[in-house]
């Protein structure tokens, strides 16, 4: 790796990381574009700028952390069913999930189209957003963290599914948005840390490595900052139509690409 593509993956995280389309589809999508080899490095690279991702959310939402103790609880109940998932399909997702383009393409396109026919139906009136954050209970916490659960796949998206499934729930877009920032600290923050720790010695294997690993993590973590706050001012007054639409775009794309 150089410089250049030590750059362009740590906007590309920091950016997609909390939008609705799947960031682990688009560092697959940018390695191959970079032509970057899946080497053991780059696998530890794409985990350890998660971390600045992460952070920025830890920034920007502290005082609301402190303010508000109470959702900790609801985080940690829908962290979960997220993390007995996880570790319990951590091979299978590895093996065969992150290498089928397919199962990628698919998962775009699905999740797309559900984001369209869900704001349909909220359009339409048969849904009413008109839930805050305070208002989850605990159930709804783990119904949120089960469903976060189905981002082991590729190409689903960890915070858009948990933005879905909590307007089918009755919560305000901005308002879900927020918690599938919080639910992303104990979440994405465990499997990284999991992933570091399997990974600890190709941390120390160059000074190189770690330089590049300190350059994305900061991209990461400026990107990831004006992404959050960006998404929560346009879920004030837009919908997931036009993620949906480009999700779909995107799947169509890579169809044509990979029958090539």
């Amino acid at each position: 790796m150089n410089i250049i593509q030590t750059i362009v993956l740590g906007i590309v995280e920091g950016i997609t990381e909390f939008l609705p389309i799947s960031s682990t589809a688009h560092l697959i999508i940018t390695s191959k574009i970079l032509q970057l080899q899946q080497t053991q490095f780059l696998k530890l690279f794409e985990v350890f700028i998660q971390f600045g991702a992460i952070l920025s959310v830890f920034f920007l939402y502290f005082n609301y952390l402190l303010k508000n103790k109470d959702v900790w609880l609801k985080l940690f109940i829908s962290f979960i069913p997220t993390a007995i998932i996880g570790y319990l399909f951590i091979n299978i997702i590895k093996d065969v999930f992150f290498e089928s383009m397919w199962i990628l393409i698919s998962a775009i396109f699905i999740v797309g189209l559900i984001f369209i026919l869900l704001e349909n139906k909220i359009k339409k009136g048969k849904l009413n957003l008109k839930n805050n954050i305070s208002d989850i209970s605990y159930f709804h916490s783990f119904l949120i963290g089960l469903f976060q659960a189905l981002a082991i796949i590729p190409g689903v998206s960890r915070a858009g599914v948990v933005i879905v499934v909590m307007l089918f729930l009755g919560y305000k877009r901005d308002e879900s948005a927020i918690y599938s920032f919080l639910l992303a600290l104990p979440t994405i923050g465990a499997a990284s840390l999991f992933d570091l720790y399997k990974n600890v010695g190709t941390l120390s294997s160059s000074i190189t490595n770690i330089q590049m690993l300190i350059i994305g993590f900061i991209v990461s973590f400026i990107a990831a900052y004006f992404s959050v706050k960006w998404l929560i001012e346009y879920l004030k007054t837009h919908s997931l139509f036009v993620f949906g639409i480009y999700r779909i775009a995107l799947a169509i794309i890579l169809v044509l690409f990979t029958m090539q």
